[in-house]
């Protein structure tokens, strides 16, 4: 899925910043993103509109209160228009104005500094640097964090990346030689950078030392690339030392765009930031010299300064002229060619390893991903909030998912008890029941989730059915991405609830199912969507329990550990009431400790309670407020299990003790089936003899049982990463 991101920068004329966003965009725009640029325009708009990128124009290079009010309305009515994922502003006036809207429209905001800057009170309280920053250097981070208190975890640093196809020393400078009369078999100091005040020192300080260095260096020539607001000063010192010495060997070329010939055109190269990074790539011997500070001629030995303030320059000593001068001349006079060559290919070799434009791109798009997952939310609809620890395993499983694969997302559950399960599960929630508060989350929402579970289905009743449907026909109509996770299909009877599932089904962009007879449950009624898949239940992910802990919470209920331990689960569905005493005569025949286990609480607790009173003997029960993890630990001291809950099942089977299930409903069969257990009747027609026939007959082998439940577990643990898969697919896809 092409992903869309602004960016939003002041200018593209010639500079350091400008020249790494069009080398950002046009990466981004290569690897599949949609790029689109707001700025005053500039030479290199060109470049970006021929690669296939957008360019919308807004005075964003100007303080002045009109112009910004005017740049407000623009990049309100694009971002309208274009609705990009992600908004990534450069420099203080865009990134302002982008932050001053994002507080309003609520897109993700990502801003690069590219440079220090005076601050004040004001200029501190103006500052936007949006929900992620990208520094360009170490030292910038560090400006940030001390001037504007950014957490240091919101800010991470790039590199100015330099396409290395296009800075090569394949690149050929002949057409530069011969548009301004220079002589390619004399030497070539070539110098780029903004002719402004801020930044033209060293530019400065080559055209007053040009005559000494044509007295120590026979025949060399000077090419000084760039435009600004001291170009017409510093081009009139040129244009009088060339008179001076009777030719033009100071060559003044103004504003370019083909800077890769520029520098190719050079034997050695002066300048700073970028275009020392550049001129590197091209294979050229380097003086990193700027406003900023002075690093001298690179070879390794000046590596770590260098990356340290990003060839910037700053902290160290400042430029002057007779470093320059004593620097060029030893480099020209006193390296022979071959060692100037094997600073040349250091160079590249530096460029290459960390300073590829594909590695910018990347640290843009981990910036993007940061602030996008801010603003993910999943909407996730299922039987949460009714105190059942079936799905609140479920819930839990993805939660961990979600804040694994897309840190800072927001899961948001659909609830019964919307507070209760913020507390035990850890996400937000709303009530399941509110229309408007369950509206607004998913309007909210990134993507919506329907399960697990046995969702769709009308045996339980067909207004539980409908709830499910409409909710995901809202999402549809919202626009949402939506999965399926891991649902259970049917029984669906009626020829009208039939068409609903198949409606919805059909609406899903992701689907995936417990078992294959949800698959052949879909299938019959005619879903033909090509998303379905078949998983196994979530809950099959959780880890093994832990018998020691599990004993110790058996102890904290007076339950003896010293003698072996049935577990019994058992509901009030499918006839169940006419069968407690059939069930009560069936645990006083087990002979064992029989402990109940409450996977909902209320529910089961009522159904064990019935039975209890009518056994002969005694027994216990452990109740759903444990979590998920502890009921499988206390499962795994057990010998066995029988089950008319299909999680009881899953927990008892995660930690390899024998289950043997209770058929209410077709899926305990098709988990029976899938673990190679055996059955121990039918819920509605409870048999205690054939029951207890079937248990004495796996007690007898437990061993070969434990062994087969183990494999098929195994299986099944890895068929479950298929939900987390196409979950995190999903997510990705919305993000």
């Amino acid at each position: 899925m092409s992903r869309k991101v602004l960016m939003a920068l002041m200018g593209l004329e010639i500079g350091g910043a400008e020249t790494h966003v069009v080398e950002l965009s046009k990466e981004l725009h290569r690897q599949g993103w949609e790029v689109v640029v707001v700025s005053n325009g500039g030479v290199y708009e060109r470049e970006l509109t021929d690669a296939g990128i957008r360019c919308y124009h807004a005075p964003l290079h100007k303080r002045n209160a009109a112009l910004m009010h005017r740049s407000l309305n623009i990049l309100r009515r694009v971002i309208r228009e274009e609705k990009p994922d992600v908004v990534h502003a450069h420099a203080r006036i865009p990134a302002m104005l982008c932050g001053m809207l994002q507080k309003k429209m609520g897109f993700p905001f990502v801003t690069s500094a590219h440079w220090v800057f005076y601050v004040n009170f004001i200029l501190k309280r103006a500052a936007n640097w949006g929900e992620r920053t990208i520094a360009v250097s170490d030292d910038i981070k560090q400006y940030l964090i001390d001037n504007y208190g950014i957490p240091a975890e919101h800010i991470s640093v790039t590199i100015n990346g330099i396409d290395v196809e296009k800075f090569s020393p394949d690149v050929s400078g002949e057409r530069v030689l011969r548009e301004f009369g220079l002589d390619a078999s004399r030497p070539v100091i070539s110098y780029v950078s903004r002719m402004d005040e801020s930044r033209a020192l060293v530019a400065r300080q080559l055209v007053a030392i040009a005559p000494r260095l044509r007295d120590a260096i026979p025949g060399v020539q000077l090419l000084i690339a760039g435009g600004g607001d001291v170009f017409d000063e510093i081009k009139a010192q040129a244009d009088a030392a060339n008179a001076s010495a009777g030719e033009n060997y100071i060559v003044m070329t103004g504003a370019r765009t083909d800077i890769n010939e520029i520098v190719a055109a050079g034997d050695l190269f002066v300048g700073v930031s970028r275009a020392a990074l550049e001129a590197m790539a091209a294979a050229k011997p380097v003086i990193v010299a700027g406003n900023e500070g002075y690093i001298g001629l690179f070879g390794q030995e000046k590596l770590a300064l260098a990356q340290e303030n990003n060839f910037c320059c700053r902290g160290c000593p400042r430029s002057d002229e007779e470093t320059l001068y004593r620097d060029i001349t030893d480099a020209l006079c006193n390296l022979n060619e071959e060692a100037r060559a094997a600073l040349g290919v250091y160079g590249r070799e530096v460029i290459q390893e960390y300073y590829s434009v594909k590695r910018m791109a990347r640290d843009a798009e981990a910036a993007y991903r940061e602030a996008i997952a801010e603003h993910t939310r999943v909407v996730l609809s299922g039987y949460y909030g009714f105190r059942n620890l079936g799905d609140d395993a479920i819930l839990l499983s993805l939660r961990e998912r979600l804040s694994e694969t897309v840190p800072g997302a927001t899961l948001t559950a659909l609830s019964n008890r919307p507070e209760e399960t913020r507390e035990k599960c850890g996400v937000e929630a709303v009530n399941r029941f509110d229309p408007f508060a369950v509206r607004r989350a998913i309007k909210r929402a990134s993507c919506f989730v329907s399960g697990g579970g046995s969702l769709l289905q009308d045996r339980t009743s067909t207004r539980s059915l409908l709830y499910y449907t409409t909710l995901i026909r809202l999402a549809k109509r919202c626009g949402k991405r939506i999965m399926f996770y891991a649902n259970g299909i049917g029984p669906v009877d009626t020829p009208r609830n039939r068409e609903r599932v198949r409606v919805a089904a059909e609406m899903a962009d992701v689907i995936t199912l417990r078992d294959e007879e949800s698959l052949a449950a879909l299938r019959e009624i005619g879903v033909r969507n090509p998303a379905l898949r078949v998983t196994a239940d979530p809950v099959y992910a959780m880890p093994c329990g832990d018998p020691e802990r599990g004993r110790a919470l058996l102890a904290e209920r007076g339950i003896p550990t010293d003698r072996p331990i049935m577990g019994v689960s058992v509901r009030f569905a499918a006839g169940m009431e006419t069968n407690v005493a059939a069930f009560a005569r069936f645990c006083d025949a087990v002979g064992e400790t029989v402990v109940f286990i409450n996977m909902q609480q209320g529910a089961d607790e009522a159904a064990g309670a019935a039975v209890r009173a009518r056994m002969q003997t005694g027994a216990y029960e452990i109740s759903a407020p444990y979590d998920p993890a502890a009921m499988v630990d206390m499962l795994s001291c057990m010998d066995a299990v029988v089950s008319a809950r299909l999680h009881s099942m899953i927990f008892a089977a995660c930690s390899g003790v024998p289950v043997l299930g209770v058929v209410y409903d077709p899926k305990v069969s098709a988990c029976a089936h899938a673990l190679g257990m055996p059955l121990a009747g039918d819920l509605e027609h409870f048999d205690a003899d054939k029951a207890l026939e079937a248990l004495r007959a796996v007690l007898t082998d437990r061993a070969a049982y434990a062994e087969r439940l183990k494999a098929a577990t195994a299986e099944l643990r890895e068929r479950a990463k298929g939900n987390e898969a196409a979950f995190v697919e999903l997510v990705h896809f919305s993000l």
